[in-house]
């Protein structure tokens, strides 16, 4: 799906598909994120440091709004939008639901994902949709993907195995 997204919107999501691969190349798991304003301005990134950092909570979602909430309030972050190579996890909804970020863009599916990992000791996938995490809070966040979702999936290519 792409039709949904516009050119620069695409670009984003490249973007964080990058940082993915920019991760990976680091020797952590592959999973990238970038959080835009209102007007399309990327205003911080982050990486997934799982393996560097020997943080199990350091997925690149949560990284970006751990970022993004030091440095900006959450008037501010409503109105952002978070680029992710990948769908977040339960946990990285929770983080960015907590933050306020008002939409979120995705390249690969949960379900993707857990077709490329199944049951690996290093990303035990929760068969649970952020749209479904987001849907069970006070506040409504948009969510538009899985988007790009080969291009998202080829960073995994042979990393799960």
């Amino acid at each position: 799906m792409t039709g949904d997204l516009t050119p620069a919107e695409v670009a984003c999501l490249r973007a964080a598909i990058d940082l993915a691969r920019r991760s990976r190349h680091r020797g952590n798991h592959p999973f990238g994120a970038l959080l835009t304003d209102a007007a399309g301005v990327v205003v911080a990134e982050a990486e997934n440091t799982v393996v560097s950092e020997h943080d199990v909570t350091g997925h690149a979602e949560t990284n970006l709004v751990r970022i993004a909430s030091r440095r900006f309030g959450r008037a501010f972050l409503r109105s952002c939008t978070m680029y992710a190579s990948t769908e977040p996890c339960a946990m990285c909804s929770g983080a960015i639901y907590w933050s306020g970020i008002g939409r979120v863009i995705y390249g690969l599916s949960e379900a993707g994902l857990l077709t490329l990992t199944g049951s690996h000791e290093d990303n035990p996938t929760m068969s649970l949709p952020c749209r479904d995490v987001f849907a069970h809070g006070q506040g409504a966040i948009t969510v538009v993907g899985p988007a790009l979702e080969d291009e998202a999936r080829s960073v995994h290519d042979g990393f799960w195995t």
